[in-house]
Order: structure tokens, then sequence, then C-alpha cells
């Protein structure tokens, strides 16, 4: 292979990886996820909410907590690629970008990110091929669910 084809294909892996996951969003769209990741689907349900998980074999997991009003009210990911954060993040994304551009002009370098406003929380770390992060609407959590069960 020429070296045009070999950074195109590079260029390509530092892409976001896509996910549909949507913050907000609603039940149906787990099966979207699991088709757009062409992963596998494990679901597990308690009193307070279903979690989806959706392994890519790419090596990236999402999970979509699911409340009984069958709202999604917290994502997590992890994995070698970071997500595409409008994507998961969904109506909440343009709350999300405006908090880390206004923490990123108070924070030298790299490093987590952690935005926490009464309307949204979302935490990210890692580096490249070991991504992880979590979002939740606070105000979404069914009973009985607080922020230490979002893992």
């Amino acid at each position: 292979m020429n070296s045009r084809i070999l950074r195109g294909l590079f260029a390509l892996l530092l892409l976001p990886f896509p996910a549909l996951a949507s913050l907000g969003g609603d039940v149906t769209t787990v099966q979207a996820d699991q088709a757009k990741m062409q992963g596998s689907l494990r679901t597990s349900s308690n009193n307070s909410y279903t979690l989806h998980e959706i392994q890519s074999s790419t090596g990236v997991a999402v999970k979509e907590y699911v409340a009984p009003t069958g709202k999604v009210f917290a994502v997590t990911w992890q994995g070698p690629f970071h997500p595409d954060l409008r994507q998961l993040l969904g109506t909440y994304f343009d709350q999300f970008e405006q908090a880390e551009q206004a923490q990123r002009t108070q924070r030298r370098g790299h490093g987590p990110v952690l935005i926490q406003q009464a309307g949204l929380v979302v935490q990210i770390s890692g580096h490249m091929r070991a991504f992880v992060g979590k979002a939740y609407v606070p105000q979404m959590l069914p009973a009985g669910v607080h922020a230490e069960d979002i893992r």
C-alpha cells in the first residue's frame, strides 16, 4: 500500500466511534445502537432500572440505563475509541460543550473532564485506546438509584 492510503486509514482510526445511545432518549435506541455498533446485547433488570450492555467487536462497551418510564437516564462507555459525545448526550450535548469549554479555559494541559451541574453530570477520563466515561441526569435517576450505581 502506498503512504497516502495508509495515512487515510490512520485518519479514519482517529475518528470517534459512532454510538447512538442518547441521554434522555427512549429505550427504542437500544436496538439501533446494537445494529450500528455491530455488537452483542445483554440486558438485565432490577426493580429500579433496566441495563442494556452493548459490546462491539472492536472493544467498545456502552451501557444504557433505562428507567421504568422508558427513558435513558444514564450512559457509560469504555474502550479504545472515544465515542461520539454529540450522539451519546443527545439534547444534553450543547450544555456539556459549553460547560467543558468553560472548564478548559481554567484547566492547564490535559486531564479528566468533570462537569457537575444541576441538570447534567459528565465524567470522562483515559487516554488513547483506553477511554472511560459516564453521563447522567440527576433529576432522572429512579427512586433508590444513586450516582454510585452508574458504572
